[in-house]
C-alpha cells in the first residue's frame, strides 16, 4: 500500500434503494490505496451495487462516495478516474487486441504513437507481449480475460474495479487467473476492488475482505481474520464451511464456531460419536459424524494416508480450545425475506 493518509475510496452512510427495498443498507467503508479489497457475498447482497455506484453506473439515495478524498458521488462515471472489468469483458470482435486496449486512448484524443507505446506496455504487464494482432475470437477464454484488464490498465486509473471477472472460466483456469491477477496488482500498484461470491477466490487473492449480507457489511478483515475470527455464524458458514457449537460441547456459556479442518479424528480413546457419512475429495476426506452429544458436525482430514471403512464407526472427536471461536452475542443474522 502507497499512502495510509488518505484512503484511495471512502464510504459514508451509502444507501440505495429501488422502490421498497434496499439494495444497499447504510454502508461505511474505507478502501487504502494500493490495497487489494474484495467485496464478498452471496447473490443479492449488495456488493454489486456497492460497486456500481463508485463507478457511477448507479447514483446512491443516499450518502456519499469519495475518491483519493474528492467527493465523486454525483460525477458521470467518465469523470471518476476508476475502469471497470465485468465478467463477459466487454470486448470489440471486429477490433484487434491492440486496437481493444487502445479504444479509451482514442476516444481521449490521445496520440496515435503514444496510445500504441501505452497499449503494447499494458499488454505486456498482462503477459500478453505479441498478441496485438490477434481477434479476441482466436483467444482463449484466460487470454481475452487479460485483455480487458490491459484495456482498463491502460488508462492509468487511480482504482480498477473487478466485478465478477472470473466467473466465466472453467475451474482451473480461474485459479491460474487469480494467482496472475494478484501478480499483476503488486506490479502495476494500483488499488483493485473486486467482487465475487467465491470464497476461496476472496481468500486467495485479497488484503482485506468486506463480507456483505442483505444490503450490509457484516465483517471486514484481512482474509484470515475473516476465517479464523467470524463475526457471525453467516460469516462461519459462507465463508468456508464451519460446525455451529453449543456450549455444552465446549463447557462454556454461548454459541461457538470451529473450522472442520480444526477437529481430529480418531479410532483411539473414549469414543463420542458415529461417523454417518465419508466423502473422498481427492486431496481430502470429509467425514460427517454424528456425536453422542445430538449434534452433527463435519470433519476434513488431508489425506496423507487413507483410511477406507469408517462409515458406521465409533470414533473420538477432538479439538484444541483456540480453535473453538465464540460467535459474538448479538450479531447480525440473515434473514431470507
Amino acid at each position: 500500500m502507497t499512502d495510509t493518509s488518505t484512503p484511495a475510496i471512502r464510504l459514508t452512510g451509502l444507501r440505495k434503494s429501488f422502490g421498497a427495498v434496499d439494495a444497499v443498507a447504510g454502508v461505511d467503508l474505507e478502501i487504502a490505496d494500493g490495497e487489494f479489497f474484495s467485496m464478498l457475498g452471496p447473490s443479492g447482497s449488495g456488493k454489486t451495487t456497492v460497486l456500481r455506484m463508485i463507478a457511477g453506473f448507479e447514483l446512491p439515495t443516499a450518502g456519499t462516495v469519495e475518491l483519493g478524498g474528492r467527493d465523486v458521488t454525483r460525477l458521470a462515471p467518465f469523470e471518476r478516474d476508476v475502469n471497470t472489468v465485468f465478467q463477459d469483458y466487454a470486448l470489440f470482435p471486429h477490433l484487434s487486441v491492440l486496437e481493444n486496449v487502445e479504444y479509451g486512448l482514442k476516444v481521449r484524443k490521445v496520440p496515435r504513437k503514444e496510445r500504441r507505446e501505452r497499449a503494447e506496455q499494458a499488454l505486456e504487464s498482462v503477459q500478453l507481449k505479441g498478441f496485438g494482432s490477434r481477434k479476441p475470437a482466436a483467444m482463449s477464454g484466460g487470454q481475452r480475460q487479460r485483455v480487458a484488464l490491459a484495456r482498463a490498465l491502460v488508462n492509468r486509473p487511480k482504482v480498477l474495479l473487478l466485478d465478477e471477472p472470473l466467473g466465466a472460466l472453467d475451474l482451473k483456469l480461474r485459479e491460474q487467473m487469480q494467482v496472475e491477477l494478484k501478480q499483476i496488482q503488486r506490479e502495476v500498484g494500483i488499488t483493485f476492488v473486486f467482487v465475487t461470491h467465491d470464497q476461496d477466490e476472496a481468500l486467495t487473492m485479497s488484503d482485506r475482505i468486506a463480507v456483505f449480507d442483505v444490503g450490509k457489511i457484516v465483517q471486514v478483515g484481512t482474509p484470515s481474520e475473516v476465517y479464523e475470527q467470524p463475526a457471525s455464524t453467516f460469516v462461519a458458514g459462507f465463508v468456508g464451511t464451519s460446525n455451529i457449537l453449543d456450549g455444552r460441547l465446549v463447557g462454556r456459556e454461548g454459541r461457538f464456531s470451529i473450522r472442520p479442518e480444526k477437529i481430529d479424528i480418531s479410532l483411539d480413546g473414549e469414543t463420542n460419536g458415529v461417523v454417518a457419512e465419508v466423502i473422498y475429495a481427492g486431496a481430502v476426506t470429509r467425514y460427517v459424524v454424528d456425536l453422542d452429544a445430538g449434534t452433527r458436525v463435519v470433519v476434513v482430514e488431508q489425506n496423507r494416508t487413507l483410511r477406507t471403512g469408517l462409515r458406521g464407526q465409533r470414533v473420538r472427536l477432538s479439538w484444541l480450545d483456540e480453535h473453538v471461536i465464540e460467535i459474538p452475542t448479538g450479531e447480525l443474522e440473515r434473514t431470507d425475506a
